[in-house]
This record gives structure tokens, sequence and C-alpha cells, in this order.
């Protein structure tokens, strides 16, 4: 069984380009409901492994808060950069860094795809 944080990796891939989903759903979908400050933690953990491509392209820009705010702020990536990708996606960021979710959220995983990424627990 993967640890949480590849766990987290395996269900932010799977976020289409052009939608967001939040920390608090990405905790949910993977059992763990009280665990939405651990996914922040486990995408802030993927600046120490830039210079590997199997975590370069985790697209760690579509999780928001789930007010719809952008809300990581650490040196590598500011908010401002993270509203620059998501527009990049055709995601509509306003000046305040929010984003409608009522347009541009990701209803999540079947529950099939989330035991595949759970596996046994």
């Amino acid at each position: 069984m993967p640890n949480f944080y590849e766990q987290v990796y395996a269900v932010v891939r799977r976020i289409p380009r052009g939608k967001v989903t939040s920390y608090g759903r990405i905790a949910q979908m993977l059992g763990r409901p009280r665990a939405a400050r651990a996914v922040g933690y486990a995408l802030n953990a993927l600046k120490d492994k830039q210079d590997d491509a199997v975590y370069a392209a985790v697209p760690w820009q579509r999780v928001i808060n789930s007010q719809g705010r952008i809300s990581i702020v650490n040196r590598e990536n500011s908010p401002n950069r993270q509203a620059e990708l998501l527009r990049e996606e055709g995601v509509v960021v306003n000046e305040n860094l929010r984003v409608n979710l009522d347009v541009y959220l990701w209803k999540g995983l079947h529950w099939v795809e989330i035991d595949d990424i759970v596996g046994d627990r």
C-alpha cells in the first residue's frame, strides 16, 4: 500500500487540466477526512523532489482551499505563480486569487479508482 503522500500525488495527477479541487476533498477521497492539512504538507514536499520527473509532473497548482482560494504560500510556489499556472490552463483566477468552484471544481474520482490508489486499508 502506498504511503499517504504517494496517494495524494496519485489523486492530484488525475485532476484534469482546467479543473481544481480542494485539500479537503482529496483527504476525503483517500478516506482521511481530517487530513486536509496533511494533503497540503504532501504538496509542499514536492519542492524537495523537483529534480525527479515523476514528481515534477504532479499538477500541484490544481489544489486550492475549500473556499476556492489559492492558499499555498512558500518561496517556491507563491500564490501568484499558482494563479499563473491555473490561468495557463484556462482557469479564471480573480484578483483576490479566487476560483469559481461552480465552474472549475473537479468532482473527484469514482470509488473504484480510489480503491486502486488506496489499496487494502
